[in-house]
C-alpha cells in the first residue's frame, strides 16, 4: 500500500479541525478514531444540500410525467441509491480505510486500479459539473464577473476544505446542513405558495418508460456516492453500531436528495417551458429572494465539490501514485479548471450525458462489496495491508466486467441505446441488470474458489 508523506502527522490529528489531515489511503489509527454516527447525517446532508440535485427535478417535467408519476420515480430511485450509499459508508469503522482501498479485498492491488481509474473520472466529472453551476450563480450575483476568474475562485474555496481534508469538511458540512437547509426551507415555502400557478400536465406517450429513465437518473446521482462512503466513515470507532450508520447515512442522503429534487420539479412546473435554467427558475420563482437563493445555489456546489475534490485525491491514491494527498487534490483542481471552461457552453448535455453514464460501472462495483462484506463476511484489514493482498483476484474482477457486459443491452444514452432498451421506450435498466448480475456472478465465483481452496 502506498503510504501518503502526510502520515508523518499521525498522533496529532484526532479532534483539530484546522490542522492539514495527515493521512492519505492508509488505515487510520485506532488512536485518531473519534466522532459518531450522527456526523453521517450531517455530512450527506449537507453535501446533497445542492443545486444538482434541483437541476434534476426538472428532468421528468422536460420528459413530460404526470406529478404521481414524478413523485413515484423520485421516491423509488433515492430510496434504492440511499440503501447502497449507507451500506457503503457502514464498511468504513471496520477497515478504517478509504472505500476504494477496502475495494482490494474483492479485486486485489492492482485489480482494484480499475474501479479507481473509474472514480477518479466520476469525482472530476461531478467536481466539474457543479463548479459550473456554481459560477453560473456567481455571475448572476455579480454579472460583469468572467466565467474563468469565477471558476478559479470557487477552485480555491473546494480545494482549501479537501487539502485539510476529512475534519474541516465534516465541520463544514455541519454548517452548510444547517445553513442550506433553513435557506430551501424558505425557498419551499415561496415556491408552495405558488402552487396554484403550476399549469403543468404530463403528455408523455410513454409515461412508463419516462418514469424508468427518472428513477434511474435520482438513482444513479445518489448511489454515485458509494465509492467514497467509507471516505467520511473512516475515522468513526472500529465497533460503531453499524445499524446506527446505515439509518444516519441513509436519511441524510435521502432526506436533501428527494427534497431538492421534488422542489425542482415544482419549480419547473411553475416556471414553464420558457423559465431559463434552474438557476434562473428559482431565482424568477423566488422573487426578493433570488439572492439569497443564488448564495444557497454557490454553498450547495462548494458543499458537494469539497468531498468530490477530497475523493478524488483518495481515488489517485488507491491508483498507488507517488504523491501527496495535497499534491494530488491541486492536479484534479487543475484538471478541473480545464473541463469546466470546456463544458460551460453545453452544460446541459453534458450533465445529463455524465450522470446516466455514470452509475453503469457504480452498481456492479458495489454489489461486489456488498456481498463481499454482508455475505462472505471478509472483513480482514490485514489482507488489505501491504504484501498480503493478491495483485487480482480474478472471481471480483470477473463478476465485475461480466456484470457490465450483460448490462449493455439495458443501456440507454445519447451515445449508445441497446436493443433492450429501444424496446422499452428508451427506458435504462442497466443500473439494476448490472447490480445483480456481478452480486450473483461473485456469489458463484467465489464461493466456488473457496470450496477448491
Amino acid at each position: 500500500m502506498t503510504v501518503s508523506a502526510e502520515s508523518t502527522g499521525h498522533g496529532r490529528y484526532r479532534d483539530r479541525i484546522l490542522q492539514v489531515e495527515p493521512y492519505g489511503v492508509e488505515r487510520v489509527d485506532a488512536s485518531e478514531r473519534h466522532g459518531t454516527p450522527f456526523q453521517l447525517f450531517t455530512l450527506w446532508l449537507g453535501a446533497n444540500l445542492s443545486i444538482a440535485d434541483f437541476a434534476l427535478g426538472f428532468l421528468p417535467v422536460h420528459l413530460g410525467l404526470s406529478w404521481p408519476m414524478i413523485l413515484g420515480s423520485i421516491i423509488i430511485g433515492n430510496i434504492l441509491g440511499g440503501v447502497l450509499l449507507a451500506l457503503a459508508a457502514v464498511m468504513g469503522p471496520t477497515f478504517g480505510l478509504p472505500q476504494l482501498m477496502i475495494g482490494r479485498m474483492s479485486f486485489g492491488r492492482i485489480g482494484g486500479y480499475l474501479p479507481a481509474l473509474l472514480n477518479w473520472i466520476s469525482t472530476v466529472g461531478w467536481f466539474t459539473v457543479n463548479n459550473i453551476l456554481g459560477v453560473f450563480g456567481l455571475q448572476i450575483l455579480f454579472p460583469r464577473l468572467s466565467f474563468i476568474v469565477g471558476s478559479i475562485i470557487l477552485i480555491l474555496v473546494q480545494g482549501f476544505l479537501a487539502i485539510y481534508g476529512h475534519n474541516l469538511i465534516h465541520s463544514f458540512e455541519r454548517i452548510m446542513a444547517v445553513v442550506l437547509g433553513i435557506l430551501f426551507l424558505i425557498a419551499s415555502f415561496l415556491t408552495g405558495s405558488q402552487i396554484a400557478a403550476v399549469s403543468y400536465a404530463g403528455t408523455t406517450p410513454h409515461p412508463l418508460a419516462m418514469a424508468v429513465i427518472v428513477a434511474g437518473a435520482a438513482f444513479s446521482y445518489i448511489a454515485s456516492w458509494a465509492p467514497y462512503a467509507s471516505d467520511y466513515s473512516r475515522y468513526l470507532p472500529e465497533h460503531t453500531s453499524m445499524a446506527k450508520g446505515f439509518v444516519w447515512a441513509f436519511l441524510g442522503s435521502v432526506a436533501a436528495s428527494l427534497w431538492l429534487e421534488i422542489l425542482g420539479a415544482v419549480t419547473a412546473g411553475i416556471a414553464g417551458p420558457h423559465g431559463g435554467n434552474a438557476i434562473h427558475a428559482l431565482a424568477n420563482v423566488t422573487g426578493r429572494w433570488a439572492i439569497p437563493m443564488v448564495i444557497a445555489i454557490i454553498l450547495g456546489g462548494v458543499a458537494a465539490n469539497a468531498l468530490n475534490l477530497y475523493s478524488n485525491a483518495l481515488s489517485a491514491g488507491a491508483l498507488d501514485l507517488r504523491m501527496s494527498r495535497t499534491g494530488l487534490t491541486v492536479v484534479a483542481m487543475v484538471v478541473g479548471l480545464f473541463l469546466s471552461l470546456a463544458g460551460a457552453g453545453r452544460f446541459e448535455s453534458f450533465y445529463e450525458n455524465f450522470l446516466l453514464l455514470l452509475g453503469y460501472w457504480v452498481t456492479p462495483w458495489i454489489a461486489i462489496l456488498i456481498v463481499d462484506f454482508f455475505i462472505f463476511r471478509h472483513r480482514s484489514v490485514v489482507r488489505i495491508e501491504k504484501g498480503t493482498v493478491p495483485n487480482s483476484v480474478g472471481s471480483g474482477v470477473g463478476a465485475f466486467l461480466l456484470g457490465i457486459l450483460v448490462s449493455i443491452p439495458f443501456m440507454s444514452s445519447t451515445l449508445y441505446t441497446g436493443p433492450v432498451a429501444k424496446l422499452l421506450n428508451g427506458a435504462d435498466l442497466s443500473f439494476y441488470v448490472g447490480f445483480l448480475a456481478a452480486g450473483i456472478l461473485y456469489f458463484i465465483f467465489r464461493r466456488n474458489s473457496m470450496a477448491r481452496a
